[in-house]
């Protein structure tokens, strides 16, 4: 993959967690939230678009199991609500796609997750988002950790 392939995934993962969180504060339909972002927001040599509207679609399709994955990994006094929004977003389109791409490699997938976390957090929650997520994928996919022979 050249590095230009990888900024336009990069900015596609950024625009759904942001398309994300608008969906779960405003309650937005997933094709108004997609088209505004594409016709508004993005802007296809910048952003795959594509990839973008395949997380969100994902997320939304996959909701109710992705939710229970992440309460699963959640410590007992957290629940899915209580997480601020935006992690919340962030853990949905990282789960879609530990589940739902086993073409990118987990690892790839947690290190844009969290460094998403980064740019909006400062404290601990870009190491909250790296440890839910490492126990995630490595539960989801333990032969690509070695964990399984």
């Amino acid at each position: 993959m050249n590095d230009n392939h990888h900024k336009r995934r990069s900015r596609a993962r950024l625009a759904a967690v942001q398309a994300l969180y608008q969906m779960d504060i405003g309650g937005a339909p997933i094709d108004s939230v997609i088209e505004e972002f594409q016709d508004f927001r993005t802007s296809p040599d910048q952003v795959d678009e594509d990839f973008f509207a395949e997380i969100i679609r994902g997320v939304v399709q996959f909701q109710d199991q992705i939710d229970n994955d992440i309460a699963e990994h959640l410590s007992k006094k957290w629940t899915l609500r209580r997480l601020d929004m935006t992690l919340r977003a962030i853990m949905r389109a990282a789960c879609f796609e530990i589940l739902r791409r086993p073409d990118i490699p987990a690892l790839v997938i947690i290190d844009e997750y969290v460094s998403i976390a980064s740019d909006f957090f400062e404290q601990s929650e870009p190491a909250f988002v790296n440890g839910a997520l490492d126990k995630f994928a490595k539960k989801v996919r333990a032969a690509e950790f070695g964990l399984i022979s």
